[in-house]
């Protein structure tokens, strides 16, 4: 048996590093006071035809939705902000005036071709700012995915893009011009292109062909169709990433693929020369929640793409990780309790360990954690145990120690000072 095309186990190696992702996001989080909310993986399929567009790729093609034994359309989540915007609403977070800072971590379902970086249920790690129309509230966002890529020692491989797309009605009279003008070059527009002409022609701003980059180039430019009030809102988040030292690049032609998004747009791009490239994307919806039937609540939120990230920390972090586990290697002992004479010990100063109880030699299983790329092995025989000792092998340098039982608590207390 195989998994489904498109979908992927996530084994015990790799997902100490997810966890190790998801602790890092918690703990900055929290620091800003972001608090964690978990939302059904299912939902009315109308909740995102509202949400989305009925003329994006998400909807027309990608969502997985099929009706119950109630006969009810029910679709599997393709994003997170959607189910925010409904959770948000449902549960009355938004009485009072007050913020709400939200964050979430979990899998989404799209029927696209998977790819590197791409699969049919992937994950995704979010959040959203609920309650202020303030630049402020764009700039905190931002931040956090810039301290997040720091913290986790990406930054240095992304580029931050940013973009206004105006409010709904300046969008409405840019998208006008835009058509008026791309139906001129619709014969040397690629495919996707001429469909979306009269469906969703701000998707073409995004496309990958050359040919129609370079009509897209002497077209129409959406800053150009901006109120003040946009260009002023949009002008303070840039200042703001000044001060903060975060830097980025102004992209005109940056859209989200989503109907909900006004004002502020961006992406964290890696600068890989692959199509799939961006690995965070978000921006402003003050229209949403107002959109599903909820009090109007300007919000603004980003998403990134945790199977892209793992692309770029992978390698680094499971050194990392592994390294920091204690191995145990035992014989077979005339008495089993010093085990767990070791292992309270352990436990208390909460180091992690492993502890090999296999049928092999104690000097295979040495070797074992060699290989394993683990740093430190006790070494549990009976010739030791029977003088009230183990051993401790440093296995990165070979040296040996010999320590009393007597003094493993303090030992294990100095190993708690290296990890």
């Amino acid at each position: 048996m195989q998994p489904l095309r498109g979908t992927k186990d996530i084994l015990p190696s790799e997902t100490e590093i997810w966890q190790h992702v998801y602790d890092t996001a918690r703990q900055l989080l929290s620091i800003y006071n972001y608090k964690e909310v978990r939302t059904p993986i299912i939902e009315s399929t109308d909740l995102f035809e509202k949400c989305i567009g009925n003329f994006t790729d998400i909807v027309n093609k990608e969502m997985y939705t099929f009706n119950d034994q109630s006969n009810r359309s029910i679709t599997l989540r393709p994003e997170g902000t959607s189910s925010i915007a409904r959770a948000v609403i449902s549960n009355k977070l938004s009485l009072n005036n007050q913020m709400n800072r939200l964050w979430y971590a979990g899998p989404m379902f799209r029927y696209e071709r998977p790819q590197k970086g791409r699969q049919r249920q992937f994950h995704q790690l979010g959040i959203e700012c609920i309650g202020s129309a303030k630049p402020v509230a764009d700039t905190e966002v931002i931040q956090l995915a810039d301290k997040i890529l720091t913290k986790l020692q990406c930054k240095e491989e992304c580029n931050l893009e940013l973009n206004s797309i105006g409010n709904i009605e300046e969008r409405k009279l840019y998208t006008e011009q835009l058509i008026k003008y791309l139906k001129k070059y619709e014969e040397e527009l690629d495919k996707d292109s001429q469909r979306r002409i009269n469906t969703n022609p701000l998707r073409i701003l995004d496309s990958k062909i050359y040919r129609t980059q370079e009509i897209l180039n002497n077209g129409p430019i959406l800053k150009n169709y901006l109120s003040l009030e946009s260009l002023k809102h949009f002008e303070q988040v840039c200042k703001s990433l000044d001060y903060l030292n975060i830097k980025y690049t102004l992209n005109s032609y940056l859209v989200r693929g989503l109907d909900y998004y006004n004002y502020t747009a961006f992406e964290i791009k890696t600068k890989s020369y692959s199509h799939q490239n961006t690995l965070c994307g978000g921006g402003r919806y003050d229209n949403l929640i107002e959109q599903l039937g909820g009090p109007k609540t300007p919000a603004v939120g980003w998403a990134i793409g945790l199977e892209r990230l793992m692309i770029l920390i992978k390698q680094k972090l499971n050194t990392e990780i592994i390294n920091k586990t204690i191995y145990i290697a035992t014989e077979n002992l005339y008495d089993i309790n010093v085990i767990w004479d070791v292992i309270n010990i352990l436990e208390k100063y909460c180091l992690k360990f492993e502890l090999d109880i296999t049928d092999t030699t104690t000097r295979k299983k040495i070797k074992k954690a060699s290989k394993l790329g683990v740093k430190i092995c006790m070494i549990l025989r009976n010739n030791e145990i029977s003088n009230k000792q183990i051993i401790i092998k440093w296995l990165d340098t070979g040296k040996q120690q010999i320590v009393n039982f007597s003094n493993l608590d303090q030992y294990t207390d100095y190993l708690k000072t290296i990890f």
